[in-house]
């Protein structure tokens, strides 16, 4: 791996502010549905949800499973499972895993509907926030799950003024405004990783060096990948490697010179879109 993954920084704006409107917010609802990225599933979830959502039902969505390695999201999903949180692979674009999140609500809130039960609280239907760091694929998950059949049944007696809430169906609805968390950054390596699946501005990010830093991770986790992709074998220090993949793939700048940063370009896409194969950076043995 290389050095100095601090160089990765996000700027989370109203950051504070966010927190508070989540706190005031989770006071309303059942249930927590937070996504993660399945490539990434520890450096994506917030390090506060677990304060944040005290006493309430949790479920964890593995969005992007289809990128991430099978193996390595069954691992995680015992991971998360362990821990008491009830988890649901999926892919928020195709709908694929969305089918089944009905049923997991319903096992998420078996206690709360069965208390409700009893107290003679019939067809009051859960009420679940959907909560995760920018960019990891809420409101589409929140588009794919609730469909074009759902309404917003407007203000709730002794709800505060403003909030929407979505009738997926009879038996629940999703608070309109996806709670917006934040990375955690208690390992440096998550900014690298953030910036890898394109959670930042690649705008603002040095391509080449986090080429490279893909090229490292790549080298020890899947090996053969380079070479299968590009038909190229990987050499001693990543910068050479994406030298290489530079003159595979004809990535010339000025005076037909290589262009690093076209193919680190072409790597990141390629990595983004699935095209080097599934792969998942972190796995939960690092983090026990």
């Amino acid at each position: 791996m290389r050095e100095e993954y601090g160089r990765y920084h996000w700027y989370p704006g109203h950051m504070t502010k966010a927190v508070r409107m989540m706190q005031e917010n989770i006071k309303l609802i059942d249930l927590v549905i937070e996504l993660v990225d399945a490539r990434i599933p520890y450096s994506s979830q917030n390090p506060d949800i677990d304060r944040l959502a005290a006493g309430k039902s949790r479920i964890l969505l593995l969005n992007k499973a289809d990128l991430a390695s099978a193996e390595a999201n069954a691992q995680w999903a015992a991971f998360f499972r362990e821990k008491g949180i009830h988890v649901q692979e999926i892919n928020a674009k195709t709908g694929e895993g969305i089918k089944a999140i009905d049923a997991l609500v319903r096992e998420a809130c078996r206690e709360k509907l069965e208390r409700d039960k009893k107290r003679g609280i019939v067809n009051r239907p859960v009420r679940a926030m959907v909560a995760g760091i920018p960019n990891v694929g809420k409101s589409t998950f929140i588009n794919a799950f609730a469909g074009k059949a759902c309404t917003k049944t407007g203000n709730k007696p002794g709800v505060t003024k403003g909030k929407q809430w979505i009738r997926l169906n009879k038996s629940l609805e999703l608070l309109d405004t996806p709670g917006i968390l934040w990375p955690r950054f208690e390992d440096a390596k998550a900014g690298m990783y953030l910036a890898l699946v394109g959670s930042m501005n690649d705008e603002t990010l040095l391509l080449e060096e986090l080429a490279c830093d893909l090229l490292d991770c790549m080298q020890e986790l899947y090996p053969g990948a380079v070479s299968e992709r590009y038909g190229v074998l990987p050499a001693a220090e990543a910068q050479e490697t994406l030298g290489l993949i530079a003159k595979a793939r004809g990535c010339l700048g000025k005076g037909d010179t290589l262009d690093d940063r076209k193919a680190a370009a072409i790597l990141l896409e390629d990595f983004r879109s699935g095209r080097l194969g599934r792969m998942t950076l972190e796995r939960p043995r690092e983090r026990e």
